[in-house]
């Protein structure tokens, strides 16, 4: 943990209590108390079987001192597929569930491991911590801004621990690169420039799908509509879609957005926020931006600008899915998830960091569980929500913004030079796919101020402040901050 990420952690006012307790808990696994012989080895339940689900069984599946007990999915062919390939592989067959409250009741499970769709990330992270589990959940950790001081409140509370899956945040590279950004080595920092860079295809035509036979929808859905299917790809395709997904800047991007606050040592929500973009060349069952350029102002002066572009385009600075920070003295580009190239201001290579995987992340994890520590962890969840909500808040200004041709925007940005720079190359990365900037509209949002209660104020925060939370269907309702 980073001296900066100790300090956000420790300055966090639930914390201070929460953490001497847990601290005071002795290093022993929850299911011993249950008489569960294997007191050296926490029984980990996945929860969300497809995709990043594969790579949590694997990663807790592999270590000596975890096993993967249970999985849960509401899709009972990918449920029992992983049970299978488990008890192939380990000689031991998980308990396999749909629903994850049934999960949740069973004792001796030590840990909870979420990589569901990102609308369950925060009600599954918050049952489990009532519950009495630790928490390994996956990025973006909330659906909404709301969520995810919901599971911060949660994990103070029940004094547990919860890290978030960003896993540049361990990897020996990557920690090395912001030590040295952090010590001034490209001297004073006032910007990163945050790239999700990631060629995306359209996700088909908008209909009426059936969802497959072997999913429980009901399960599936959770805290979020049961609408009818309008993608015909049932699994995965929800990330473009408002109701699931957040879109790339959710998705992919939410790593970076994490670097790149990491780096500019930020423990808030900034200031103000504002968004432009549009779904283009795609006339397809997708809702969110296929591009996109979010602008997050901080009260200390520094600037956070992320850019999506979905569609064929050249990479930054050698980075395509990453990172640049801009200082003084030169600049930092991170072009993976392990490491980045120090240039100084004639463009010479100065410095180079790399390594790491992804073990690291979870055996810091599993570290802080077995110690009862929390502070040990590198993606706290207090840092997972903060980089997940300035997502949600570029996302916030998108869908509350109009259309405008191209010409109307760059008028709103003329006397900010680095907003105009980076609207002009937005324009060219649109024209270098036949989408002429001329002609075509964009939706420009509002910009948006925040409060330190992260909540909006101003001209547009009767708007605004609905889109921090979302109607709940019941019994999949995210707690209030009362009654968490």
């Amino acid at each position: 943990m980073t001296d900066l990420t100790r300090r956000t952690f420790l300055e966090d006012s639930l914390f201070a209590a929460a953490a001497a307790a847990l601290a005071s808990q002795p290093l022993i696994r929850p299911s011993v108390l249950y008489g569960d012989e294997s007191s050296d080895v926490l029984r980990v339940a996945v929860v969300g079987l497809n995709g990043r689900g594969t790579a949590h069984i694997g990663q807790f599946g592999n270590r000596k001192d975890c096993v993967v007990a249970a999985v849960v999915d509401p899709d009972e062919l990918i449920a029992n597929k992983r049970a299978d390939e488990i008890q192939a592989s380990k000689g031991k067959r998980p308990a396999v569930y749909a629903d994850l409250r049934q999960c949740f009741d069973d004792k001796s499970i030590d840990i909870v491991s979420i990589a569901t769709p990102n609308h369950w990330h925060a009600l599954a992270a918050i049952w489990a911590v009532q519950a009495g589990k630790d928490v390994y959940v996956e990025k973006p950790v909330s659906h909404n801004v709301s969520e995810g001081r919901r599971i911060v409140e949660a994990a103070r509370k029940y004094k547990r621990v919860v890290q978030t899956g960003t896993q540049s945040r361990s990897n020996t590279g990557m920690r090395e690169a912001i030590e040295f950004l952090h010590q001034g080595g490209i001297g004073e920092v006032k910007l990163a420039r945050g790239l999700c860079y990631n060629r995306r295809a359209s996700i088909g035509s908008k209909g009426s799908y059936e969802v497959p036979a072997s999913v429980n929808y009901d399960l599936w859905a959770g805290p979020a509509p049961m609408a009818k299917v309008t993608r015909p790809k049932f699994h995965y395709d929800w990330h473009w879609q408002w109701a699931c997904g957040n879109g790339d800047l959710g998705n992919q991007g939410i790593h970076q957005m994490d670097i790149a606050r990491w780096g500019l040592q930020e423990i808030s929500l900034g200031k103000t926020v504002r968004s432009y973009g549009g779904r283009f060349q795609w006339n397809d069952a997708g809702e969110t931006p296929n591009s996109q350029v979010c602008i997050h102002e901080f009260a200390d002066g520094k600037r956070l600008v992320f850019e999506v572009r979905g569609l064929e385009t050249e990479k930054l600075d050698g980075a395509g899915v990453g990172v640049i920070f801009y200082g003084s003295e030169g600049k930092l580009v991170i072009p993976t998830y392990n490491g980045g190239v120090v240039y100084d201001n004639d463009g010479k290579e100065v410095k180079k960091f790399n390594g790491g995987d992804d073990s690291l992340h979870y055996d810091n994890f599993v570290q802080a569980v077995r110690h009862r520590d929390a502070s040990r962890l590198n993606a706290e969840i207090l840092e997972g929500h903060l980089s997940s909500a300035l997502c949600h808040l570029g996302n916030i200004s998108y869908r509350l913004g109009s259309m405008l041709p191209s010409d109307e925007i760059q008028k709103v940005f003329a006397a900010d030079r680095e907003a105009s720079s980076t609207l002009e190359h937005f324009l060219g990365y649109m024209a270098n796919n036949d989408v002429d900037p001329r002609a075509t509209q964009m939706i420009l949002g509002p910009e948006l101020t925040l409060t330190e209660d992260e909540t909006f104020t101003g001209d547009h925060a009767d708007e605004a402040n609905p889109l921090l939370t979302r109607e709940y269907r019941q019994p999949y309702v995210v707690p209030s901050s009362t009654d968490v």
